[in-house]
């Protein structure tokens, strides 16, 4: 009999409308669970639900939700609040703010970096683990022909990282789809890649406590026909497996 699948910790999306619903929905990518899912993963979408702010008591409850799974995908979706980073004014493009889905991821990625749960953050997943980190965000890059929507670029992997162990030496083509990047990097954050106008495409930790990756870019969009963007997903179900192992 084959090992179960490890299961990964998806934090859906709140919408305000899905086809055939007629309703509000909490949503997941189908893309990224397909990923997971290749990999050998169980996806496991949770509801973004319980703490309304990060903190000790949300801490709690995330450690006791996260019990069963053996890692965690932080996903895209809309801007993190700019008050979690300190901003005393917001960008009048930030888009698509929802209190509860910021506390829940914010809570999310407080729990899993210092436990080591191994934890795969893409686009704004990569922005929460920045802001939990002390880091902040540029708001806007600056608008059409700026931004990184509905762009492919390439990127070369910093020698001798996780990235490049993952998708290879030499420069890979990415798809992004994202109008906000790192201003100031969070404690113990190391970038091993950017795009060629300086914006912070991957990030690592330096003293990571278990697997961790950050991409900027949305890895799930060419991952079912390019190798290098399914490793990713790949290292991350191992690193889970190897964790439930332990567990």
């Amino acid at each position: 009999m084959s090992a179960p699948r490890p299961l990964i910790a998806l934090p859906a999306r709140h919408s305000a409308s899905a086809s055939a619903l007629r309703y509000a929905a909490v949503v997941a990518a189908e893309a990224l669970a397909e990923a997971v899912y290749r990999a050998g993963g169980e996806p496991f979408v949770m509801l973004p639900a319980g703490p309304r702010a990060p903190g000790a008591a949300g801490a709690e409850e995330v450690a006791e939700r996260l019990a069963r799974c053996s890692g965690l995908l932080l996903p895209g979706g809309g801007d993190l609040d700019p008050a979690h980073y300190g901003a005393d004014a917001r960008h009048p493009d930030v888009y698509d703010l929802h209190t509860g889905q910021d506390a829940f991821d914010l809570a999310l990625a407080g729990y899993a970096l210092p436990t080591g749960l191994p934890t795969l953050a893409v686009c704004r997943g990569l922005q929460v683990v920045n802001t939990v980190l002390g880091g902040t965000l540029e708001q806007d890059m600056g608008g059409p022909g700026r931004d990184h929507r509905h762009v492919v670029h390439p990127l070369a992997p910093r020698a001798g990282s996780l990235l490049a162990r993952l998708v290879g030496p030499g420069e890979r083509e990415v798809s992004c789809y994202h109008h906000q990047r790192v201003a100031r990097l969070g404690r113990g954050l190391l970038v091993t890649a950017r795009a060629a106008d300086g914006t912070v495409e991957a990030v690592e930790l330096a003293e990571p406590a278990g697997w961790f990756l950050g991409v900027q870019w949305h890895p799930e969009d060419t991952a079912a026909t390019d190798p290098a963007q399914q490793a990713v997903f790949d290292a991350l179900v191992e690193a889970a497996a190897a964790e439930g192992r332990r567990g």
